[in-house]
């Protein structure tokens, strides 16, 4: 792992989303080093799902040895981003980082993403970040060595990282063109830079999304830390990269990357945006044990299924522990797409009576349609795949009520009882 340096004592750093997370991470990183850190988030409250308030890590980051100052900030508040901007002033007497780490995310199709969550995620990634870039800058001018680190992708626009997600793409992507922009119109004068993970992070919002077992797919915030903070040790000249934490890091001279896997050897799942080419991409996440949602399936959904064949069996053991108190406790009528080796449409109804299950589409409009690999499918009602952890690694595409998929998991446990 990457030392600290002390480049970074007496610096003031802003950042936003820094109340856990990869913003919390780099903010301890740097209050290591004895830095002042402005923690400007959301949360003063605890949340019920998610740990960490502004003020917990203002006090974990004076634990580590620097100063804070916890700010209540929703960055798409320009009169809330400027009074925490005239505080840090106030306060530290200047600012000389900006780390724009806040982010929304719903990983969803255009007809699946209401207007409420396109309006956040533009808000919060894109107004949000030059928002707060804008009402900063003046203040960077100042400082001797500024800099401006957004957390976002490198610019791909390859129409795989479009198709399944668009208005998040977009909304991610603003960031990364504040930092194209930003990085010409202040060059010689402010280093603005994008930073990136090679593969998924651990964070508490990503283990309520994927369950307790995707954590054994990812690295820990700490790399994000480490690489943050060799960019930001480095002049203002440094300017205009869009960078790869893994590549950071070997720069410099970091070999060994399994301390920061959560489970040192478990294959890791990669991040969106870095592929090279479709075909490689595909490779390169089966390897991984992911299956892309954009690779094209082997076989049409709508091919009849084969008679006693596994995804039968499933169904068979579904009909079997289903009742009317797991039909009450669920209230939802499912839809399988499936394709692969085992093509073919199933539903499942946890609405009406005991519950009852058939091949080809229910007779009422389903509450949510799930689209899958069958062999992914038989891994799933397994116990070996969550649905959340199935969507997060593009295994699963959901059209309709995503708690759906949620409340699937009880279901699951019964069926292991049953030993599938």
């Amino acid at each position: 792992m990457l030392p600290n340096t002390g480049k970074l004592a007496g610096c003031t750093l802003f950042i936003t989303g820094g109340s856990r997370g990869i913003g919390k991470a780099i903010a301890l990183k740097a209050a290591r080093d004895g830095a002042n850190i402005v923690i400007a988030a959301k949360t003063a409250s605890p949340h019920p799902k998610l740990p960490g308030t502004i003020y917990t890590a203002a006090q974990e980051v004076e634990a580590a040895g620097g100063k804070a100052l916890a700010c209540v900030v929703d960055i798409r508040d320009e009169q809330q981003i400027g009074e925490a901007v005239e505080k840090a002033v106030s306060k530290f007497g200047g600012i000389d980082v900006l780390v724009n780490n806040a982010s929304a995310i719903s990983l969803t199709g255009t007809l699946e993403t209401p207007m409420k969550k396109v309006d956040l995620m533009l808000g919060v990634n894109l107004r949000g970040t030059y928002l707060t870039s804008k009402l900063v800058i003046p203040h960077l001018l100042k400082s001797h060595n500024p800099h401006i680190l957004n957390l976002a992708p490198p610019l791909n626009l390859n129409p795989v990282w479009f198709k399944n997600h668009t208005a998040y793409t977009m909304a991610k992507y603003g960031m990364s063109m504040c930092v194209l922009g930003m990085a010409e119109e202040f060059k010689g004068q402010i280093a603005v830079n994008a930073l990136w993970p090679r593969t998924a992070i651990q964070t508490a919002a990503m283990d309520m999304l994927g369950g307790d077992g995707i954590g054994k797919q990812c690295r820990t915030a700490d790399i994000m830390a480490d690489a943050a903070y060799a960019v930001l040790s480095q002049p203002k000249d440094y300017t205009g990269q869009f960078l790869v934490d893994e590549d950071v890091l070997k720069k410099e001279g970091i070999r060994d990357f399994d301390p920061y896997a959560v489970q040192k050897g478990h294959p890791l799942l990669p991040d969106f945006f870095l592929d090279e080419a479709p075909d490689d991409l595909v490779e390169k996440m089966e390897e991984h044990g992911a299956t892309p949602a954009f690779k094209p399936p082997s076989s049409s959904s709508s091919a009849p299924p084969s008679a006693g064949g596994p995804i039968e069996s499933t169904f068979e053991v579904i009909k079997g522990v289903i009742n009317e108190d797991v039909v009450k406790s669920t209230q939802g009528i499912y839809q399988f797409d499936l394709s692969g080796e085992h093509a073919g449409v199933w539903f499942l109804d946890l609405k009406s009576g005991a519950g009852s299950v058939g091949h080809g589409e229910p007779s009422v409009k389903a509450d949510v349609i799930m689209k899958m690999d069958s062999s992914d499918f038989s891994k799933m009602f397994a116990g070996k795949l969550k649905p959340t952890m199935a969507f997060m690694s593009g295994k699963l595409r959901i059209k309709g009520d995503m708690t759906m998929a949620i409340k699937l998991e009880k279901l699951m446990g019964r069926m292991n009882k049953a030993k599938l």
